[in-house]
């Protein structure tokens, strides 16, 4: 087994190789916490909750952190917008990004510290800069020295002299445009913490480098983030950390793509197959374009509570793992129907499974363990095939994490058992052959591994909650179920398919099987 990742400082695919193995410690710039969450927000959390799912299955013990940033500029606008206190915005703020994160089964995450708790390691970091004089005080502001690093630029491959520092009454204090604040100093009404330079708070940069190095140490193995914080954020996190240890800061930067608003194509079909096999490269023209290609609250990206409540949290994973994480991620209305529409087809085998052999998809227990999934088919045709689409899944996932393919291959896995149902009449459970279905439960023991892998069918669908709406509906379809067999009957093929059409448009599908006809409602 050889995991191979895309080092962005390096443009190239290397093979995994970590620190201290079997140990990984994975740090993942989390959100400010200004505003309620949205879409966008998710991307990196259900990417990296995949990669520490699949790494723990590969024999690794990993460590995951997410920070918290709970003070800022955006934060203490929003306050004065509110008038309210910055800490209650940000408890609130943090609360909804937590439910959302609990909906799409992102529940790997090891750590969440917060930048108002961790004062103490960021006074000390931006101490011993100053110490080392790789930063110098002005005023009661910070600021770090980018002249004192000569490998200053590295992960974005330019220099000091293309570089712009930030504006306002801080450009005139700095000795270099591109030099950047580690502290500043607290203007009236403004929260703010004691510091050997006064009151004030942290700068941005700081607070990941300070967080990182108390959790996972000096130097850790995965960086993550979406493209939009290569530059400045994580070329700063760079310089400030590495100048500071003398050391790496991390071994793999890994960044995932942003939401865009386009048209998708198919999901699972042979153009979206395709494009996930391609190779992807980051380059400066992606990192610049990155602010701009990000979905925005403004372009109809908030709310996520409510798109949770509407399409479910699955389905939204489901959207967001279609697409190679480095890739830029399609959004539109349409793309998330597909996505729905798509994952249904796993709900349907679900279902079947459960009338073919009677139990439970959901309460199959799966291989927790690579080497525990391995099959031994032997001569069983069928296993041979689940085999094969394993295999398929696993090289995806050991290239760069490639969701999007696997998700193909999950496709295949499902069509594959779909049609040995079929071909073995397995429906027809009264003289169903029991070595079929042994070798269908194994295929699906495989289905359930590699879903669990990529976070899916965890638990069911959720169900209608009314049980007198339930029979009332269920009455209601067995009459239409009745009327279309009558018109079919009759030969009224035109009133049949009028019935299954309305119904289908209404969000209802008919199934018909060996002697009766079922129906579900569409997730």
């Amino acid at each position: 087994m050889t995991i191979r990742v895309y080092n962005t400082l390096t443009r190239q695919k290397e093979t995994l190789q970590p620190v201290d193995p079997p140990n990984i410690g994975i740090y993942l710039c989390g959100p400010t916490v200004y505003d309620r969450a949205h879409i966008g927000h998710m991307v990196g959390p259900v990417i990296f909750d995949t990669i520490k799912r699949y790494l723990v299955y590969s024999g690794y013990k990993v460590t995951w952190v997410v920070n918290i940033t709970d003070v800022d500029d955006k934060l203490i606008n929003k306050s004065r917008q509110r008038g309210l206190p910055m800490e209650q915005i940000a408890n609130e703020n943090t609360a909804d990004y937590l439910s959302n994160l609990a909906q799409l089964g992102v529940d790997q995450i090891d750590h969440m510290p917060k930048a108002t708790e961790s004062m103490d390691e960021i006074i000390a970091l931006v101490k011993t800069l100053i110490d080392q004089e790789h930063a110098y005080e002005v005023d009661g502001d910070v600021f770090f020295d980018v002249s004192r690093d000569p490998e200053y630029g590295k992960l974005t491959n330019r220099t000091v002299d293309t570089l712009q520092g930030e504006g306002g009454g801080a450009a005139a204090k700095k000795r270099s445009p591109a030099d950047f604040a580690l502290w500043k100093h607290a203007k009236p009404d403004e929260p703010a913490w004691n510091s050997p330079w006064g009151k004030g708070r942290p700068g941005w940069h700081i607070e990941c480098s300070a967080m990182s190095r108390r959790l996972l140490g000096e130097t850790f193995d995965i960086h993550g983030g979406g493209l939009d914080l290569v530059f400045p954020h994580h070329e700063n996190e760079i310089a400030q950390s590495e100048c500071c240890h003398g050391k790496p800061m991390a071994k793999y930067w890994l960044h995932n793509g942003l939401l865009k608003r386009e048209s998708a194509g198919k999901l699972g079909g042979r153009a979206d197959r395709d494009k996930q096999g391609s190779e992807q490269t980051v380059t400066l023209e992606q990192i610049q374009q990155a602010t701009a290609e990000k979905e925005s609250r403004s372009a109809g990206a908030g709310g996520l509570a409510d798109m949770i409540a509407r399409i479910g949290g699955e389905q939204i994973r489901f959207f967001l793992l279609r697409t190679h994480y480095r890739s830029t991620v399609v959004f539109s209305d349409e793309a998330l129907a597909e996505s729905v529409t798509a994952l249904a087809t796993f709900y349907r085998f679900f279902e079947r499974f459960l009338r073919v052999t009677g139990k439970s998809f959901y309460d199959i227990q799966s291989a927790q363990e690579r080497v525990d999934g391995e099959l031994q088919p032997g001569e069983d045709l069928l296993l041979q095939q689940v085999q094969r689409c394993r295999a398929a899944f696993l090289e995806k996932m050991d290239d760069d994490f490639n969701t999007g393919g696997a998700v193909s291959d999950l496709f295949d896995l499902v069509r594959t058992l779909n049609k040995f149902i079929d071909q073995q009449t397995l429906d027809d459970a009264s003289d169903a052959d029991p070595a079929n279905l042994a070798s269908l439960r194994q295929g699906a023991k495989t289905l359930r591994e590699m879903g669990t892998l990529l976070g899916l069918f965890q638990t069911p669908p959720q169900q209608a909650d009314s049980a007198d709406d339930d029979q009332l509906a269920s009455q209601l379809m067995d009459l239409l179920i009745a009327l279309r067999a009558s018109a079919r009957k009759n030969k009224d093929f035109a009133m049949a398919d009028r019935i299954r059409d309305e119904l289908n448009q209404l969000g209802i599908v008919l199934e018909d099987r060996k002697g009766e006809t079922g129906w579900r409602l569409q997730p």
